[in-house]
């Protein structure tokens, strides 16, 4: 069996003191496509983090709150995706003056979640879902073995979020969603991962779930 990308076992997580889920035995294996579903408030953001935290493989994360800077263009929040793989007289470069060839790569990628012809326009000029849109495509840009999204599709529709999510599982070799939609996680996943009640009370994998299944995570 080849080594997962992370594994908690037996752990607590939470923040500041305060403990969100407890008893956390969970393991991430390469080429899952593993959804988490719970309750706003449940700990799937914790566990996210947690993931993020231990898997030392390249990782591209789509926040919740998308983690961009309004002042900037679309363009330069995308390329915010691979600022750490040049130093800092290239990027600094590219803040002022972007190559064509650079341009060119964000965007295709803009192209592929839908803002084709955005890439100079301010962000905090955009819609919540373009902005959602623009976190994604920073996550494409970036690319990886893993990427960790935080309800990324939320602000979208379900046939433009089940479009993106399977562009997404197109591009990455594991993904690890938090979502709310249990239609698209039966759909997206391989395995489904509930919690309630600061703990994990369902882990399975998703052939063998139901949405009655999943209902009970919410009554």
């Amino acid at each position: 069996m080849a080594a997962p990308l992370a594994a908690l076992t037996g752990e607590s997580l939470g923040w500041g003191g305060h403990v969100a889920l407890r008893d956390v035995t969970l393991r991430i294996d390469p080429g899952e496509r593993v959804v988490l579903l719970g309750r706003s408030g449940a700990g799937k953001s914790t566990l996210l983090a947690a993931f993020h935290d231990r898997i030392t493989e390249r990782t591209a994360l789509v926040p919740q709150d998308h983690g961009l800077i309004g002042t900037l263009s679309v363009f330069h929040n995308v390329w915010m995706g691979v600022l750490d793989d040049h130093g800092t007289a290239r990027n600094l470069r590219t803040l002022v003056w972007p190559r064509k060839a650079e341009r060119a790569r964000v965007e295709a990628v803009l192209q592929a979640v839908g803002l084709t012809g955005l890439g100079q326009r301010p962000v905090a000029q955009l819609s919540g879902g373009q902005r959602q849109r623009v976190a994604l495509g920073r996550a494409l840009l970036r690319q990886g073995a893993v990427v960790l999204g935080d309800e990324p599709v939320t602000a979208l529709d379900p046939a433009q979020g089940g479009a993106l999510l399977d562009h997404i599982a197109g591009v990455f070799p594991t993904v690890v969603l938090a979502l709310h939609d249990m239609g698209q996680a039966l759909r997206i996943a391989s395995r489904i991962v509930g919690l309630r009640d600061g703990r994990i009370v369902i882990d399975a994998p998703t052939a063998d779930l139901s949405e009655s299944d999943l209902l009970t995570l919410y009554r």
